[in-house]
């Protein structure tokens, strides 16, 4: 008998989908000491990203709402890591 599992999605929160499509378009990266995310401040990946999330949004979310997830996020992180000492 063939036994069948039903996968998990790889991406179980708005949030991690969010990470997933900003990393992927380049717009944020990840501390590679602390691992905080940080904004790039790179227009054009901000752009890429929006439109990632405007034509492939996560199954059962609007367009507007998937956009909207990207900029709280965005909103959410700064440029430098919170951990990291400043630079001089």
């Amino acid at each position: 008998m063939l036994m069948t599992k039903e996968r998990r999605p790889a991406i179980r929160t708005m949030r991690g989908w969010a990470i997933s499509v900003l990393q992927e378009a380049g717009a944020i990266r990840e501390c590679e000491e602390h691992g905080w995310m940080q904004d790039r401040t790179d227009p054009h990946a901000r752009e890429r990203a929006l439109d990632i999330a405007r034509q492939d949004p996560p199954p059962g979310v609007s367009s507007d709402e998937a956009a909207a997830e990207l900029r709280d996020f965005l909103d959410s992180i700064g440029v430098t890591c919170p951990e990291c000492p400043p630079e001089d």
